[in-house]
């Protein structure tokens, strides 16, 4: 009988990838053969760790044996068995509490055979839908701003022009396989169990094409170049992911086509910095302007001309608000963020003698005080 994965590597059940593979390699190295020279114990236990590590590290027999318990690899160490099965070397002995329909399901899964009839499909192999595609795209923090069209080029499989995706010679959808029924699966028995398999007549497609289309060869779909206009909103944040429903690759024979997805990112800009719909520019303001008050002028993402009134006794590093001067808000029309002016000085390294001596006699009439400007 198997024993329980998480309990060999003494992990929980809800551990992770990185916790799962630093239990295995330290107990693989402690249970070694070459450090455990004629240890038959040592050699059991590196073949149990192994065999959990086996389990653990792949999603479809952790799945599995998460769900089904030992009853998933039930007639032999299926877990080392390397067959691509999830669920090991055979099919017989599976304890109670699993149902027949669920084992066999996942185990169709794990032999590539997901969506053929009863196990949970609508269509065979010919008939799968089309890939997804993706595409990343930089955009600058204004284009992020006003919102830009993105061109993209690419090929793809695409519906055949000729065939109009039904793979026949003259277009037509063809007739349904006499020998599946036009399900597109076929029964066979294996032992004391039935097992669906993709029909061999149509290969699934549950339709018997007789002339297949010259264009394409049957399967509905041809290889193009394509051009797509994707649309970025006003507002789109960095790392926002846009969905284009069904213009990813056609699916063969008729069935539905993928989805295209882009990613965008937003560069870092010189002037503005971005807080979610804020942003933040940092302003140069004379001593002066600080210490009696004033007005500067700042010029927004959008190029845009505000004057800014600075108070007197302004700080260096003080945050002014400008309302309603951020990024448009991408969910919401109509709202922005705001601007906040962020308060710099710098120093002068060049200064006229008149300049000198006011700045002195203004050090003078602060001799008194310890530290500070005021």
């Amino acid at each position: 009988m198997n024993k329980n994965p998480y309990e060999v590597l003494g992990v929980a059940r809800d551990a992770s990838d990185a916790d799962i593979k630093k239990a295995y390699h330290k107990l693989v190295m402690k249970y070694h053969p070459d450090k455990n020279p004629g240890d038959k114990s040592a050699e059991e236990k590196f073949k149990e760790v192994n065999n959990a590590f086996d389990i653990l590290k792949d999603p479809q027999k952790r799945a599995a044996y998460d769900r089904f318990g030992d009853a998933a690899f039930a007639g032999g160490n299926g877990a080392s068995a390397g067959t691509g099965n999830p669920f090991g070397a055979g099919f017989g002995g599976f304890a109670g509490g699993a149902g027949m329909d669920d084992i066999l399901r996942e185990a169709m899964r794990g032999f590539g055979f997901d969506g053929f009839g009863g196990f949970g499909g609508e269509r065979g192999a010919a008939q799968q839908r089309g890939r997804d595609l993706l595409d990343t795209v930089t955009i600058s923090l204004r284009d992020a701003y006003f919102g830009i069209t993105h061109t993209v080029k690419f090929s793809s499989n695409v519906t055949c022009d000729k065939c109009d995706g039904h793979g026949t010679d003259d277009g037509k959808t063809a007739p349904a396989c006499s020998r599946c029924g036009g399900s597109g699966v076929v029964h066979t028995r294996q032992g004391f169990f039935a097992v669906e398999t993709p029909c061999p007549e149509c290969n699934g497609l549950g339709r018997k094409i007789s002339k297949k289309c010259s264009k394409c060869d049957g399967t509905g779909t041809v290889h193009k170049q394509r051009t797509l206009d994707v649309k970025i909103p006003a507002g789109v944040d960095d790392g926002a992911r846009l969905r284009l429903a069904g213009q990813g690759e056609a699916g063969q024979n008729g069935a539905p086509a993928g989805d295209f997805y882009i990613d965008v990112h937003v560069a870092a800009d010189d002037k503005f910095e971005r807080m979610g719909d804020d942003l933040i520019l940092r302003a140069d303001v004379p001593f002066a302007t600080l210490a009696l008050g004033g007005e500067i002028e700042i010029e927004t993402l959008d190029d845009k001309k505000l004057d800014v009134k600075i108070a007197a006794g302004t700080q260096i590093g003080s945050r002014l608000r400008v309302r309603g001067h951020g990024m448009p808000n991408a969910r919401r029309s109509g709202s922005f963020g705001d601007l906040y002016v962020e308060i710099t000085m710098s120093v002068p390294t060049k200064l006229t003698e008149k300049q000198k001596k006011a700045l002195a006699d203004f050090a003078d009439t602060k001799s008194n005080k310890k530290s500070g400007w005021f």
